[in-house]
């Protein structure tokens, strides 16, 4: 596994009212939405890296109009509607 080391003035901690877990932790969950949404990772894959169940990534997504669900025409999407 690999560890980063980033350097945040103590009065971003004081701001923001975290700590640094909370913030470390944070950071790893914006990235984990980042890395689904360029469809780098999977659903999964990312809700682990950010150390959710998938359920509450799938919310956590939504806070950045990042969606779930991709189709590559109306077609597709209108077709997917039907068979609901």
């Amino acid at each position: 596994m690999c560890t980063l080391a980033v350097k945040i003035p103590d009065e971003v901690f004081l701001n923001l009212h975290k700590t640094q877990a909370e913030l470390a932790l944070h950071m790893k969950q914006v990235y984990a939405a980042e890395l689904y949404k360029e469809r780098k990772v999977s659903l999964g894959y990312a809700a682990a890296l950010a150390e959710m169940h998938k359920e509450d990534f799938i919310h956590f997504l939504a806070t950045f109009d990042i969606s779930i669900f991709s189709f590559e025409s109306e077609d597709e999407f209108k077709e997917e509607i039907d068979n609901a």
